[in-house]
């Protein structure tokens, strides 16, 4: 068996309110077993003999349309594969301050590794620092108590992404492996 962590995009922002022992029922439908819930932002640890992650993501996302209405992107990570992210120490030298954010963004489609870095946001409200073929990791600039919303350039980032801070991450790690 091996234990995924899915990492949902758009539960429980924008209007889209999921209670998450409904989110856990339609894991379970699915046929996975040990499925818990993390916080409410759409994160859920879930057991399968599944190897093909393609289709996994497929089969959860197509479920999770039917289930609740709206397409719901899901990135699936193992705990190894979340141990190994988080051990590369990708913001070490960065000062963690009250008016910054570390972040980590998920793909499923392949990040272009060669780029120059860091790479600025058009409002320089973010810095991106580091990449792995499926994960870009950010520095959020916190200005006058505003997140930022500046974009990086749509020839940087996959269409489809979702982010997690990365001290929520350690903590979601620790919790998908009891």
């Amino acid at each position: 068996m091996i234990r995924y962590i899915a990492f949902l995009r758009g539960i429980n922002v924008g209007g889209h309110n999921v209670k998450m022992e409904h989110l856990r029922n339609i894991f379970t439908e699915l046929g996975f077993s040990n499925v818990r819930s993390y916080i409410t932002s759409g994160n859920v640890f879930f057991d399968t003999d599944t190897l093909d992650r393609r289709q996994l993501t497929s089969t959860i996302e197509r479920r999770l349309e039917e289930r609740l209405g709206y397409p719901v992107p899901a990135f699936l990570r193992t705990v190894s594969e979340l141990e190994a992210i988080l051990s590369q120490e990708p913001f070490k030298g960065i000062e963690l301050t009250t008016d910054k954010r570390f972040c980590v963004i998920f793909a499923n489609e392949p990040i272009n590794t060669g780029m120059a870095l860091p790479q600025h946001s058009s409002k320089n409200d973010m810095d991106l620092v580091a990449v792995n073929p499926y994960e870009m990791f950010v520095v959020w600039h916190i200005i006058n108590g505003r997140p930022p919303s500046g974009k990086f350039s749509t020839s940087l980032v996959p269409a489809q992404t979702t982010s997690r801070f990365y001290h929520t991450l350690i903590k979601i790690l620790g919790a998908a492996k009891t």
